[in-house]
């Protein structure tokens, strides 16, 4: 058997991934479907951690355009973020994998508060672990928390699984003629404003040498096929020297 090029990768998904074509925020059978493919690649002997993004309930930059205060609405962001982190855990412990969800915002009736060392432990003990609420902090995204995360685990990858197959030089869905980067550095994203994640989140994952693996999720088994070196995607890492 190959040895795979990631052991340990932390999986960062968008809250619009979890919805479906009904108009609902939480989609049963989309997370169903989500669950399955992480529940596959589990049982490959990859261990995982995920993060899920609020989108799909609320936006405190949404909110806050709108005249909320952003500390205010960036907190009913990361809430949105444990209801998602919750239903993720549903649909993972239906299909009898065990998970863990753990908020930067400690709420002990309804899951674990971040402990780090706990996390490690989950982990080793084979358990999926899925982060709710960001950093803890307003001001800082879901990709800023998913990096920190990684970080912290020490994850080979991070891999963010979007709507698009990887990185462009423009919008696929605006400009026909948009190219997808096999590869790309991370400054390269950085100073072409490339949209990858926000920029807090590349530079960390630049600085601790993480790569980037953005991959489209919606697509049946490619979260395996990615995992695998197979699949479309695109890595963001280090500049390749020549």
């Amino acid at each position: 058997m190959t040895t795979p090029r990631f052991k340990r990768v932390l999986l960062k998904l968008s809250g619009e991934v979890l919805m479906g074509d009904g108009g609902l925020s939480i989609d049963p059978d989309v997370i169903a479907r989500v669950a399955a493919e992480i529940a596959d690649v589990r049982a490959q002997g990859y261990e995982l951690c995920i993060v899920v993004g609020g989108g799909n309930i609320f936006r405190g930059i949404s909110g806050a355009a709108r005249g909320m205060d952003r500390a205010t609405g960036d907190y009913m962001g990361m809430l949105a973020t444990v209801m998602n982190a919750l239903a993720v855990q549903n649909a993972l412990e239906q299909i009898g994998v065990q998970t863990r969800v753990q908020s930067a915002i400690p709420m002990a009736s309804v899951c674990e508060p971040f402990i780090r060392r706990r996390a490690e432990r989950h982990l080793e003990k084979g358990r999926i672990v899925i982060f709710a609420a960001g950093v803890g902090s307003p001001f800082f995204t879901t990709d800023s928390g998913a990096a920190l995360r990684a970080a912290e685990m020490k994850c080979d990858a991070l891999f963010k699984g979007t709507s698009v197959d990887g990185v462009y030089d423009a919008d696929p869905k605006k400009v026909a003629t948009a190219t997808r980067y096999p590869t790309v550095s991370y400054d390269r994203v950085l100073s072409d404003n490339l949209k990858v994640m926000d920029a807090s989140a590349v530079a960390l994952c630049r600085d601790n040498n993480i790569p980037i693996v953005v991959f489209n999720i919606r697509e049946r088994g490619n979260l395996a096929r990615v995992l695998a070196g197979d699949g479309t995607s695109t890595v963001v890492q280090a500049a390749q020297e020549k």
